[in-house]
């Protein structure tokens, strides 16, 4: 039995198609919990197809929490989503011993888990035209810059997402100092315990499933999704793999075959490095996503 003087979140990380969602659901019916995901752009209402959310029946058979919670037009950052969720867990722990957080959105997961480090505020003007840099350059031009900066920053697994890229040489250009200057070297405590379980397959299973998935995403109406938030495409949730590659068929760049290859190899890449970021964070517990037994038990010992 667990101890209920104790209250635990389990963090069930991975990257994008290796079974989060199915195992999730599985393990908050047989503790009895809720879900929070971890997912970045799952958050928006907007976003389907591209983004691989829980079906209706998936939602139905177990609450979960900032699936469809927030509009395109909002912008929702990885300290909001940080403050929320303690907040919401303050409530769900007076219900729950346990309650679960999933997805792949490693940053998205470290701020919940450890807390932001305080960065200063950038210079005026600066963000607006740095993100403009992003949309016309694109993010290597601005990864290639934060290299030379910051060669600590880039070997992280951050040097991936576009919005921290933006950070980084916001701090740079603002203070003369890399980002890494500023990073935490305490973390923040929480008042509850934490159960950190991630999930893989061999490279060879998880890119089929990649694969599988960005097939079944382009006969869904991806392109057709894409083409409806164009006037959205600027919001970083759209500069992601998945949409990005659509917009530059859309833009005439390649055609439908090339945008489909793109697909698969963008986000078997992207795969790689959620991989690399996870294991270079936190005391994960690495699982096969069909190790349901195992991992459930694994659970309850912790718990105890």
């Amino acid at each position: 039995m667990p101890n209920t003087n104790e209250k635990y979140l389990i963090v069930l990380a991975g990257p994008t198609a290796v079974g989060k969602t199915d195992l999730s659901i599985r393990l908050a019916q047989a503790l009895n919990t809720v879900i929070i995901s971890a997912d970045s752009r799952q958050f928006f209402r907007e976003l389907n197809i591209g983004t691989a959310k829980p079906d209706a029946s998936d939602l139905e058979s177990v609450k979960h929490y900032f699936i469809n919670s927030h509009s395109i037009n909002e912008v929702y950052s990885a300290g909001d989503f940080e403050r929320d969720v303690l907040l919401l867990l303050d409530t769900l722990f007076e219900k729950y011993d346990r309650v679960i957080m999933t997805g792949g959105s490693g940053f998205y997961i470290k701020a919940l888990s450890e807390g932001l480090d305080e960065l200063p505020q950038p210079l005026p003007g600066l963000r607006e035209a740095l993100t403009q840099r992003l949309l016309d350059e694109g993010l290597e031009a601005l990864q290639n810059e934060v290299a030379r900066v910051d060669p600590g920053f880039a070997s992280s697994g951050e040097f991936s997402n576009p919005q921290r890229v933006v950070r980084a040489l916001e701090v740079f250009k603002t203070t003369g100092n890399p980002i890494s200057a500023y990073q935490k070297k305490k973390l923040d405590k929480r008042p509850f315990k934490q159960i950190l379980i991630a999930l893989d397959r061999e490279r060879a299973e998880l890119y089929q499933r990649i694969d599988q998935r960005m097939d079944v995403m382009l006969n869904e109406g991806l392109v057709t999704e894409a083409k409806d938030l164009i006037a959205y495409r600027s919001h970083h949730a759209l500069q992601t793999v998945g949409y990005k590659e659509v917009y530059g068929f859309l833009d005439g760049l390649y055609d439908e075959a090339e945008m489909t290859r793109l697909l698969k190899q963008n986000s078997r890449r992207y795969a790689k490095r959620q991989l690399t970021w996870f294991r270079h964070q936190g005391d994960f517990k690495w699982f096969h996503p069909n190790d349901f037994d195992l991992i459930l038990n694994y659970i309850k010992r912790s718990a105890e």
